[in-house]
Order: C-alpha cells, then structure tokens, then sequence
C-alpha cells in the first residue's frame, strides 16, 4: 500500500557524471565536471527545484578498480568525501535532504555520530547517513587489514555501531542548553548523559560534546539487501535502499522488511523502502531508445567484466563471455548483488556478455526507457502495489539525466497527485513523512 499520505519519495542518488559505466565518455558530457563543486551544486538545486526529498552520495574507501591497465578506462566516481561534500552544498540549498555513506566498519562509532549531528545541525535538520558495512578486500587493506571481516561480523558490529552512535545522540536532553548569561550557566549538567557503552566491539563513556540535532537523530539509511542486512535496516533504519528487478521481488522484499520491523514493535510506515531505477526518458520512445543505445554502445565489454568481476567478488577475466556465468561460492562481500546478478543471468539464460549488457547501465537497480508517461506508469504501478514506497533515481548522465527527469517525469508525477509540488517541511524527517526522534525523556 502506498505511503500514509499517498506521496511516494524520491531519492536522487549522485554519482559523478552519471551511473551509466560509460557516462563519463559521453559527448553531452564534461568528465571534468567530476571536480568541480559548481557540478554538485547544480545538480542539488536542480533536485530541490523538483522537490526530491533527498540527494544521496554513496561511498567507498578504495579504489576498486585497483591499478589494472583497463582502471584507466573508468571514471573516479568517488573523489570527494561525501560528508564534506554535502557540508559544501549546505549554502547552496534550502529544504532538500543531504545523505552521505558512511561505512561502520572504518570509522569509530563517536566521529560519525559527531559528523552527522554537525551536518544536521548546519542544515537546519537535513542530514541523513547511509550505513553500510564495506564489502572488498581493497577496503579493508586500506585499514590495516589482510582481508575484509565475516559478513556477518561487519553486521553484527554495525548492530552495535548505531546502538553506540544513538546513545551519543541522545547525550544532551532536548532542553538541556540554558544560555542563562546572568545565571552564569550555558548548559543544565543534570540534563547530559553519559553513555557507558561495553559492548562485545566498542566501549565508548561518553557524553557527547554536542546538543541534540534538530532532527533529533539525522535520518538513518540501511543498503544492504541480504539476510542481514534486512535485519539490521528492520531494527534501525528509517530508509532502505534496494536492488529490484522484478515487481513481485520488490513486492516481497518490501513487505517482508516491513514485517521484520513491525515484529520489534515499529510501525510499518516508518520504515520507507526505495528500490534504484535509472530512467532513459525522452518525448518519444524512439528518442529513449537512442539515448540508452548510445550509452551501451560505449561500453568496452573487458571494463564491464571488470565491474560486475569487483561486485560478485570473483574474478570472470579469463571466462568465456559467450558462456553462462558459472557456478561460485558465496564469498564474504556484497552477498544481495551477487545473488541479484545470479538470479538475472539464470532466470534469462544470459550470458556473461548479455549480463554485463545488463549491469553497465545501472549495476543491477531497474533500467526504464520511454516516454515520461511510461516511465510514470512504470513508477506509479510499483507504487500503487507495495513494491515500493518511492525511489531513488539514477540518471545515466549528469547532469543531463536528471534534467530530462525533472522536466519531464516530474510534472507528470505531480499532475497525477503522486508527488509534491512543494515542500511541506523544513526536515528530512518532514519530507519523508517521519516524525522528530525525542529524547531520552520521550519528549
């Protein structure tokens, strides 16, 4: 069932120049967009323009190309820090949320709950972390390590993670500053609150050195899709992002996330569900066709063995292209993609060729084409059937991509009341249809 307000959310998931594996090769497209902030800041004003509720920068902490010859060939999508990034575009926007990576796995829990209070704090309470667990060995032996840590230990880990980051959240009561000059008192000491977390991973005495948020807790973001991951967005997230090819899975995973959630005592809808989708849309089905065959055609078949070789964790370089994809054992990284990319080529008998056709356009997450009423319908439907609660939108290009979006599917989502055509809130919480954490106290 759609959300509570019959408003589905969107999403704007950045990404360089664009989520096409090819995009920056693109002539509608300036790869040295990829450095500069006037690139960034465009695309959020042309989001907040279009009521997006939020932008989202995803992240890495490696270079997963690694330093083979065809790395050459790919574009750096992840230059910049997101978080401070996102402090960046603050000046240039007003209302549009501001969601940024952060994995638990490589940072000690007290510098992210202190950096994404600062970013909601600075926005007015439109700060949102995207949690995620890292998944390759290429991260992990940036940190000291040989190999990335057990599936389920980096989940287990990030269970308490956030445990400990909301205790540090929740340090200062609501009304515990004063700012009482006569009385000589800038903050009520009765009203802050040790943490003393000992956990089995982190121990960590608090109290935080700030005041709570506007927000209450900045919005949290969960992308993981296998077993535990759900579980983990089940029990703290107020957002899951997801990878859905088909309506009845989405439809399944949605509800079933939504299940897990409501059996620890939440309420279904404040547990929001947005799968990817990377519409190719233009006035005529024709022209977004040509736009999606232009991108493919730039494709090197070896840089896109290398992208789907880094995201099922195994290597496919000396496979043959023109044969399925073979049988592997589940390794330790991103288990959702890889049972996601194995399901595809089984269920359609792809190739590995065809299934790097299939992924260079949008690493797994849905790919649209048409016209914007097509691409409305495609929307709506999932909507409508509990598939999804909105979405979050790639565009192929930017910041090309998402001007065609925003003009043209946009005003077609509004006019069939699916979609704001203003902000009714100050908040990510606001836009998203969620209410302010409270504070210890329940006030």
């Amino acid at each position: 069932m759609p959300a509570a307000d019959g408003k589905l959310r969107l999403g704007l998931f950045v990404q360089g120049v664009g989520h096409h594996l090819s995009a920056w090769e693109h002539p509608s497209v300036d790869p040295a967009d990829l450095f500069r902030l006037e690139h960034y800041q465009r695309i959020a004003q042309t989001a907040e323009r279009a009521k997006f509720d939020a932008i989202f920068f995803a992240d890495n902490v490696g270079l997963l190309a690694g330093l083979h010859p065809l790395a050459e060939r790919t574009a750096l999508v992840y230059q910049f820090e997101p978080l401070r990034l996102l402090g960046a575009l603050i000046p240039a926007t007003e209302r549009i949320g501001l969601v940024a990576t952060v994995s638990s796995t490589y940072l000690a829990p007290y510098h992210a709950a202190r950096r994404f209070a600062t970013l909601d704090h600075l926005s007015g309470g439109r700060a949102g972390w995207n949690l995620v667990t890292s998944g390759t060995d290429i991260e992990a032996r940036n940190f000291g390590l040989s190999e990335q840590l057990g599936h389920a230990d980096r989940y287990g880990r990030a269970a308490e993670y956030v445990e400990v980051v909301r205790k540090l959240w929740d340090s200062f009561d609501d009304d515990a500053l004063l700012l009482d000059q006569k009385a000589q008192r800038f903050f009520d000491v009765s009203k802050v609150h040790a943490v003393n977390h000992k956990g089995a991973h982190y121990d960590v005495a608090g109290p935080s050195q700030w005041t709570r948020s506007p927000q209450g807790h900045p919005v949290i973001v969960q992308a993981g899709s296998s077993g535990d991951g759900q579980a983990l967005a089940a029990a703290t997230a107020d957002v899951v992002f997801t990878a859905q090819q088909l309506k009845p899975d989405a439809i399944a995973f949605t509800q079933g996330v939504k299940d897990q959630a409501e059996a620890l005592g939440r309420r279904r809808d404040d547990l929001l569900v947005l799968p990817g989708i990377t519409p190719y849309v233009a006035a005529t089905e024709a022209e977004a066709q040509e736009r999606y065959e232009e991108l493919q055609a730039l494709v090197d078949p070896r840089v896109g063995v290398g992208l789907l070789s880094a995201m099922i964790g195994w290597d496919l370089s000396q496979a043959d292209l023109d044969g399925p994809l073979p049988e592997a054992p589940q390794t330790e990284g991103w288990q959702s993609r890889q049972k996601l990319f194995a399901d595809i080529a089984r269920a359609d008998g792809l190739s590995i060729r065809q299934l790097v056709g299939r992924i260079t356009a949008a690493r797994g997450h849905r790919v649209v084409v048409g016209t914007p009423a097509h691409v409305a319908d495609q929307i709506e439907d999932w909507f409508k059937s509990g598939a999804a609660d909105g979405f979050n939108v790639l565009p192929p290009t930017l910041p090309g991509g998402l001007d065609d979006f925003a003009t043209l599917v946009i005003p077609e989502l509004q006019r069939r009341g699916l979609f704001r055509t203003e902000y009714e809130g100050r908040t990510l919480r606001d836009h998203l249809g969620l209410a302010r954490v409270p504070d210890r106290r329940g006030r």
